[in-house]
């Protein structure tokens, strides 16, 4: 069984409630190699992770918007802080790009921030990036 400090290293989940987002992500990240798990906002992601665990499958990061509805990225963020799976890297993806929502996230515990609209280049770098060592 897979533990939380050994994540499966081509897993990501995916938390944004926009299923044109998510589509386009799972696009850019599939056609890499590496498979996606999605929610569509914080509430469904902490359910998610927790399945997955359940099934010995720990993702090797976390991409979440912060706009969602019933849990926020923000809010989202520190409630994984709270769990076994704090260790893992979160990317926030989305269109908020003031100084001050960036101080917030990295405040909650995200690792990088990238705003909407993004190059798929420059996803696939941050996500290669992150999941380096696990490869």
């Amino acid at each position: 069984m897979t533990s939380p400090a050994h994540p499966t290293n081509r897993l990501i989940l995916l938390v944004d409630d926009s299923a044109t987002l998510r589509m386009s992500v799972r696009s850019i990240l599939e056609e890499a190699g590496y498979e996606l798990v999605e929610a569509s906002d914080g509430v469904e992601g902490l359910e998610v992770l927790r399945a997955l665990g359940r099934q010995g499958r720990n993702p090797a990061m976390i991409i979440s918007d912060v706009n969602m509805p019933r849990l926020d990225g923000i809010s989202f963020i520190k409630e994984i802080k709270n769990t076994p799976h704090k260790f893992l890297p979160i990317l926030v993806l989305t269109t908020e790009g003031q100084p001050q929502s960036k101080l917030e996230g990295k405040r909650a515990g995200a690792s990088g921030w990238l705003v909407k609209p993004f190059q798929p280049e420059t996803l696939l770098a941050v996500v290669k990036k992150f999941t380096r060592s696990l490869n």
